[in-house]
């Protein structure tokens, strides 16, 4: 074991960790770029080393904020064994990894994040733990960190044990985890792993091979309650916040406990990601007939507080990259991921995307090397990221995109009837009756000209995003920059526009 020396980092964040709590709030902008820092980049003149704590703040940073992202996520970082596990299988969770540099390398790359207007999120894993000998399993010879019985201490999917939540000792051992790194490395919020796994007793058991709880239910009554727990703790935390990785249907999850909810902020939303993608990677003859994928994720959004994630656990173990699970042709491809990109930042809930899939990284993710940064050499790699970009600046800069996406009253359908062509258009409202934006959304490769929806006001609407742009890698077709509504009712508005809508394209309008 290395004992790190005192911190003699010096805090540079007073104005960020004063006013982060409207960077974290339900009504901000919050999109995430989700990092494994061991290969976002690699140093390739020092035989592909890992980049240090300092140099990811010098080169991470400052592209994660001219691309507009609002937060960084970080795989874990709590020191672990294996790198394969990709930090998932933590045994020092009071420990930046040694990987990367020093205890105060990791304070000085968060203080460059609060620094560059960046939030920082961190993976945090107390849902299980490894079984190598160095680590807690069995630490005095005995089960005192996890459960002595099999059918409760061991997690079949991942070898790995489990902790006894019901012991105060343990309880208070993971809470102290979680405050730490909240308080001695500034992080604005962690995003608990496999929480499912957590919940239920039965988790990817058959019967018999779990015990049910104190009533014969299957619910892990005293993991609840630690939950629950570890909210108080973070949101008491001036300004911090906490997310859930949790696919199930548990109710609740991210509401307050003092309503019955288990207290996270935010919940990844799963099955939206697997709906949309799976939409997308239909040819578009057939999309007619899966219409329901686009807009079934509407019926419950507002349920929790939503993150749409396009994370890491897309992009591995033989499901290939984003741009891989679009359909089409070369052409055709990129333009999808546009046109979806453009859904996904229009859509309400807060968004998460996973390094590379900003520029549409063509190979699965490999966390033994970096990025293929050299694609953005070509043209349609460099329009996907600079559209990127742009969906960033104009998501943070219009209210009606971020500041109602966990309340209804922020979505409206215009027309989500028309599977036959596989186009829907939607508005986004702010809370100011002003704030609108209209979207629609072309997932065929045929162009429509004069398309007409309806829209709530008179008056001109600016063309502010679209994804068929030249300088995105599309082939140019569009509006002109503007169009102006008519007073012809649509859609059950009084005025309506008329549009040409490129192929496999999206289109963002707003008044003014």
């Amino acid at each position: 074991s290395i004992i790190a020396e005192p911190s003699r980092h010096l805090w540079q964040d007073g104005r960020w960790m004063a006013d982060r709590w409207e960077r974290n709030d339900r009504q901000a902008p919050i999109s995430i770029y989700e990092v494994h820092l061991g290969s976002w980049r690699r140093n390739l003149a020092e035989n592909g080393r890992y980049l240090s704590y300092r140099e990811l703040a010098d080169q991470l940073v400052p592209y994660a904020a001219e691309m507009g992202f609002t937060h960084l996520e970080l795989m874990p970082v709590t020191e672990y064994p294996f790198d394969g596990s990709w930090g998932y299988q933590p045994i020092s969770l009071f420990a930046p990894t040694s990987r990367y540099g020093t205890p105060d390398d990791f304070r000085a790359f968060v203080d460059a994040c609060h620094r560059a207007g960046l939030g920082l999120l961190l993976d945090w894993v107390p849902g299980h733990f490894p079984t190598d000998p160095h680590g807690l399993g069995r630490f005095d010879g005995t089960a005192l960190y996890e459960h002595a019985d099999p059918r409760q201490g061991y997690h079949p999917d991942w070898n790995t044990l489990i902790y006894n939540y019901g012991r105060r000792e343990v309880a208070n051992f993971l809470l102290s985890s979680a405050l730490y790194w909240l308080r001695e490395f500034h992080i604005d919020g962690i995003r608990v792993d496999a929480v499912a796994s957590m919940l239920y007793l039965d988790y990817s058991r058959n019967p018999g091979q779990w015990i049910p709880n104190a009533f014969g239910g299957r619910e892990n009554l005293d993991a609840i309650a630690f939950l629950r727990r570890m909210n108080e703790l973070v949101f008491g935390e001036f300004g911090a916040t906490s997310v859930a990785e949790e696919s199930t249907a548990w109710p609740m999850v991210s509401r307050p406990i003092y309503v019955g909810g288990l207290g996270f902020g935010f919940k990844w939303n799963m099955g939206w990601m697997h709906d949309t993608l799976r939409y997308m990677s239909l040819d578009p003859i057939h999309r007619k007939y899966h219409h329901n994928d686009l807009s079934f994720g509407l019926l419950y959004a507002f349920h929790e507080n939503f993150v749409l994630p396009l994370s890491h656990d897309e992009m591995v173990h033989g499901k290939g990259s984003l741009i891989g699970k679009m359909s089409g042709d070369r052409w055709q491809r990129f333009a999808n991921l546009r046109a979806y990109f453009t859904f996904m930042w229009t859509h309400p809930g807060k968004k998460l995307l996973f390094m590379g899939g900003e520029f549409g990284q063509e190979r699965e993710w490999n966390h033994d090397i970096g990025l293929d940064w050299q694609l953005l050499g070509e043209p349609l790699h460099e329009g996907v990221r600079r559209l990127v970009r742009d969906l960033n600046h104009l998501y943070r800069s219009t209210p009606a995109l971020h500041r109602l996406d966990c309340e209804p009253e922020g979505f409206h359908w215009i027309d989500v009837a028309n599977a036959a062509e596989s186009i829907i258009s939607y508005l986004r409202r702010g809370r100011d009756p002003h704030e609108i934006a209209v979207i629609i959304c072309n997932f065929t490769p045929v162009p429509r000209e004069n398309y007409r929806i309806g829209v709530p006001q008179p008056g001109r609407y600016r063309e502010r995003i679209n994804t068929d742009a030249v300088e995105y890698g599309g082939s140019g077709i569009g509006n002109a920059g503007e169009v102006h509504a008519d007073p012809y009712p649509m859609h059950g508005h009084a005025h309506s526009i008329c549009l040409n809508l490129p192929p496999l394209g999206a289109l963002i309008f707003t008044p003014g």
